[in-house]
């Protein structure tokens, strides 16, 4: 059993059936499934991006973590049970072990892009027009860093300050 799907024993299960949506693409987010048995596939818009039948596999994670809607579909492609996380930024911070594997899984979707990138830009690299903006798209994804937060506010920019 994996380190994730240990801790979720004992979270409320939830059931899908087969070409039920267990998330849909631009509802709000604010829960975290983890699949505990079946498959389901990713979609964005009417493209499918994945299948996923890997028990512990995190669905919702970025719609969490980005306080977004959700970014893509995902849809049962079989009778498949879910652990559901009501309150996921309380589990992760409760369970580093899950925080780490939440964290190893979106590296290595950050890793294939970044490659998907390169590649594209090795392509076309010597195209003009609209093809040739592939290096700016990876140059601002590689180099992409949230703005730091500070203390106070425009009214009152200074943090001491009562």
């Amino acid at each position: 059993m994996s380190t994730v799907l240990r801790a979720c024993e004992g979270l409320p299960i939830r059931e899908f059936a087969a070409g039920e949506p267990v998330i849909s693409e631009g509802s709000p987010g604010g829960v975290l499934y983890v699949l505990a048995s079946g498959s389901v596939e990713v979609v964005k818009g009417d493209v499918q991006i994945t299948t996923v039948a890997e028990p512990g596999s995190f669905f919702g994670e970025m719609s969490v973590l980005l306080a977004r809607p959700h970014t893509s579909t995902v849809r049962a492609l079989e009778p498949s049970t879910f652990h559901v996380i009501e309150d996921p930024l309380a589990f992760l911070h409760a369970d580093p072990a899950s925080t780490f594997e939440l964290a190893r899984l979106l590296a290595r979707r950050l890793h294939f892009v970044n490659s998907y990138l390169v590649d594209l830009k090795r392509q076309f690299q010597e195209h003009g027009g609209h093809l040739s903006m592939v290096d700016e798209v990876l140059e601002t994804l590689v180099h992409h860093q949230e703005p730091a937060a500070a203390a106070g506010s425009e009214r009152c920019p200074d943090p001491t300050v009562e």
